[in-house]
């Protein structure tokens, strides 16, 4: 029995404060809802959907900035059309060429 009291590894265990604060960090690094590995998990989610974010933002911005310049112009608002939607006029053939991936 005095063995076991005296163990190197019970040792610091003997102090109050000792033990409670190893108890604590058992308690947040595995028991808790929101122990490390969950926080470390979401911190990476939201570095990427802030990547995304930005990713996005740019995007929005180059979509507005080719709207302004299409309804600006009514005829650049029609090679816009006729190139996106592969609108025509009556009695008239349009070609599409494609690349390898099936895309115009």
């Amino acid at each position: 029995m005095s063995d076991l009291k005296n163990h190197w590894l019970l040792k610091p265990f003997r102090n109050f404060y000792t033990a409670t604060l190893f108890a604590w960090l058992v308690w947040v690094v595995g028991l808790d809802n929101n122990n490390i590995r969950v926080v470390f998990s979401n911190r990476m989610k939201m570095n990427a959907l802030e990547k995304e974010k930005s990713a996005l933002n740019e995007k929005i911005k180059l979509v507005n900035k080719e709207r302004e310049e299409v309804l600006g112009n009514p005829r650049m608002l029609e090679k816009w059309a006729r190139e996106t939607y592969l609108m025509r006029r009556p009695k008239e053939q349009v070609y599409v060429i494609v690349d390898e991936n099936n895309k115009p």
